[in-house]
């Protein structure tokens, strides 16, 4: 059996509240609609993948690595970026089930979409439901309260999976009624299997969601130390944050010699439990001979988020006599929210001197500390 799967990730996310687009809104390290993909990714079944997204939101979609899928952009509603999909999927050839899903959803688990496939094998629809537990009651012209049995009620989730040809047909016919989610168009009990859904399987519709989201999660805080010290000569470039400083005189280094960055990727690998600079980037191999140093620490941060950890925060010294840092540690915080993936308020910089003590008083050197914090969920 040969099973598409549709991510719907097209919505506008005003609910939400949040100047980054919910499926793109992390946890730890992976965005909303990252999680899904994962996981949904562990299924052999699930042969090909179509994510309905919205037009406005290229730029996030680029950073999330989503090669050999599908990517088409959604419509005004649920129902017409579903259509969209369908429209894709129904030309390709041998498949024959389709599981639709909401990214909103990200905490369902394996067991789940394998029970769905599982039974989707004797059933042309299956779809995950959950009990009402609660009083259920219905309010009549705003002037009647209409007690409900709960028992004849339930609420339904996703994925859902469908037979594709029948699921397309349904979504084809004019004036087709849809509420909600696409079963709203197959309500034909003896045509589909409802199975348990997961309480855990919420969907995520404000903050207060998301931060519920987290309960789910077990984290773990730990904090790395780095020190980076180079000497100032003649006729090198010196570079500061991945920025470019105006000064007679550069780092003398391996690399671009970059002591800002080289304590940032030593205190972040210090914090992971991941080694340091010196073995991860050897001073002996030429293919590291004037590297910049932003190149560094973004395969670093690459690293560190494959392991699921995310950076909470970073305090950096600064400490030289000569150039005064004071006017670029704007455009170094800057540079470096970008480099690692994280708001610029949770960086702080700061410019201190040796009072003109040793060599970096004597202006000959010039070094950085810095101290990264990192959670890692589990």
């Amino acid at each position: 059996m040969s099973i598409s799967l549709i991510l719907l990730a097209a919505g506008n996310s005003v609910r939400f509240q949040s100047k980054t687009p919910k499926p793109y809104h992390k946890l730890g390290s992976k965005s909303l609609l990252e999680i899904s993909l994962l996981k949904m990714r562990q299924l052999k079944e699930i042969k090909n993948i179509i994510i309905v997204i919205n037009k406005g939101h290229k730029k996030y979609i680029k950073n999330l690595g989503v090669k050999k899928i599908k990517l088409v952009y959604g419509g005004a509603t649920r129902k017409d970026s579903t259509y969209i999909a369908l429209k894709w999927l129904i030309k390709q050839k041998k498949i024959s089930k389709v599981l639709i899903h909401d990214v909103a959803r990200p905490n369902f688990s394996i067991k789940l979409i394998k029970s769905i496939i599982k039974n989707s094998k004797n059933n042309k629809s299956v779809i995950p439901v959950l009990k009402i537990n609660d009083a259920l009651k219905e309010k009549l012209n705003n002037k009647k309260i209409i007690n409900k049995s709960r028992e004849k009620f339930f609420t339904t989730q996703t994925p859902q999976c469908f037979n594709l040809k029948e699921i397309f047909n349904l979504h084809n016919k004019k004036n087709a009624k849809y509420i909600d989610d696409d079963l709203s168009l197959n309500t034909n009990l003896s045509n589909v299997s409802l199975i348990p859904g997961e309480k855990s399987n919420f969907k995520i519709t404000d903050q207060n969601d998301f931060n519920d989201l987290k309960n789910f999660y077990k984290t773990k805080t730990s904090v790395g130390l780095g020190f980076d010290v180079h000497r100032l000569v003649e006729k090198r470039v010196l570079m500061l944050g991945g920025i470019k400083i105006e000064s007679k005189l550069g780092t003398l280094g391996h690399s671009d010699g970059d002591p800002v960055l080289h304590s940032v990727i030593d205190a972040l690998l210090g914090a992971c439990g991941m080694g340091d600079i010196g073995n991860k980037f050897p001073d002996n191999k030429k293919k590291y001979k004037d590297v910049s140093s932003s190149l560094l620490t973004k395969y670093v941060i690459n690293e560190i988020s494959r392991k699921n950890y995310f950076i909470n925060n970073i305090d950096i010294n600064i400490i030289t006599q000569t150039p005064k840092i004071s006017k670029y540690k704007k455009k170094i915080a800057n540079n470096i929210s970008k480099l690692c993936n994280i708001s610029v308020n949770r960086i702080n910089i700061k410019g201190k001197t040796t009072e003109k003590l040793g060599l970096i008083g004597k202006e000959k050197a010039i070094a950085s500390e810095v101290i990264v914090s990192v959670i890692k969920y589990e």
